[in-house]
């Protein structure tokens, strides 16, 4: 049976992708995003670019992609205030501990922190982790935070995680990212 089609026509989604093994899946997300008619742009962590290549998200957003704070070019009309107004919406996948840390204090210490700080857009959060920092309570009181706010959390899945181990903490499949989206 096929799935009916999930419209997202007309929205600007800018993607974050966070520096975790699930960054792999963002890949398939940005895809799904633009299967849905909706225009995407990146923004990478240095730690993502270290699990997925900017060149990859460029050729599936069909995109310049941005990874840093210190580009010259796109910083001489301060790119990353541009970005952050493009956005419709804001979608953070992977969100690892750190950078949902980084979010619920208000951090701007780095592209993806400054363009979520910047912007107005209505902010998705997508964890993923290991199933211990995802249950840890300081990890609760961030993501707690951050629903405070009006952030929406997709997530996380409960199965096997990539270090061997199995319980909650896997990225939502980009499907259902998209379908949260389009709800």
């Amino acid at each position: 049976m096929q799935q009916p089609a999930i419209n997202l026509q007309d929205q600007r989604i800018l993607v974050c992708v966070g520096g975790g093994i699930a960054a792999y899946k963002a890949c398939e997300l940005v895809r799904r995003l633009r299967d849905a008619g909706a225009g995407v742009r990146v923004a990478m962590t240095d730690s993502a670019q270290r699990f997925v290549s900017p060149t990859s998200f460029q050729a599936l957003s069909a995109e310049a992609v941005r990874t840093s704070l210190w580009d010259a070019q796109a910083e001489a009309s301060m790119g990353h205030l541009e970005l952050a107004g493009w956005a419709d919406r804001i979608v953070v996948a992977p969100a690892t501990a750190n950078l949902i840390a980084r979010l619920a204090h208000g951090f701007a210490n780095d592209l993806v922190t400054t363009l979520c700080l910047a912007s107005e857009a209505p902010l998705t959060v997508c964890p993923a982790m290991n199933h211990r920092m995802w249950k840890h309570p300081a990890t609760q009181a961030n993501v707690e935070l951050l629903r405070s706010r009006g952030a929406r959390v997709v997530g996380p899945d409960n199965g096997p995680l990539a270090e061997g181990e199995s319980g909650p903490g896997r990225l939502a499949e980009p499907m259902a990212i998209v379908a949260a989206l389009a709800r």
